[in-house]
């Protein structure tokens, strides 16, 4: 799998680490608030990619940090090492040498760029631009779909569909194409502020 089909389907990843609290949103405003609320979110991640040409899942794990007013940070740890970073200045890939170059493709003025930053940000206008949103259930056990509405969306995927209680359990893709991912969140935990590394990560 080459440097840039693998930064595509971590990208697609990407997007939905930042929903995990769309979970406790049943109205736009409470959507809004409870993005903008918590400043530091951490957690693991184990996402399966189900292709119709393999008999068997393509598995990979690792780690995210997201960061209000900051972005995302995607830390793969297998099978393969990749660090990826989602600030206002768009999406960059750590580099051998630990310093940040800018994704091919996916400046800050790029589309998906700015649906990453709209989720980050709780922008939940530019969510319903580009999704219909439907949930069900309650705040302990409920179900979310995104159907995508813009036509670059409708390119990749045909639905999202997440599920979860006090945090999201799993998210899974369905892909035009008939491919599927299903991401699984552990260990996911709130925090008032970013560590050192976190930090220096965000600042380079």
């Amino acid at each position: 799998m080459t440097p840039r089909v693998i930064t595509r389907r971590i990208i697609a990843a990407i997007i939905l680490t930042s929903l995990p609290w769309l979970a406790w949103a049943f109205d736009v405003k409470d959507l809004q608030s409870q993005l903008q609320s918590t400043a530091v979110v951490r957690g693991d991640f184990i996402q399966e990619k189900f292709l119709r040409s393999l008999p068997q899942p393509l598995i990979s794990r690792g780690a995210f940090t997201l960061a209000t007013g900051q972005g995302l940070l995607w830390r793969a740890h297998s099978p393969i090492k990749l660090d990826m970073r989602i600030t206002p200045q768009g999406v960059a890939r750590r580099g051998p040498d630990g310093s940040w170059q800018a994704a091919p493709g996916h400046s800050g003025g790029s589309r998906e760029s700015k649906l990453f930053l709209a989720v980050l940000a709780g922008d939940t206008q530019g969510l319903k631009n580009n999704f219909d949103i439907a949930v069900s259930g309650d705040s302990h056990a409920w179900q979310l779909t995104l159907t995508p509405r813009s036509p670059l969306l409708q390119q990749i995927f045909e639905r999202i569909h997440i599920t979860g209680g006090a945090l999201v359990d799993s998210i899974e893709l369905f892909e035009t194409q008939g491919d599927r991912s299903v991401l699984h969140m552990l260990n996911t935990q709130p925090s008032t502020q970013l560590t050192d590394e976190e930090r220096r990560a965000f600042a380079h």
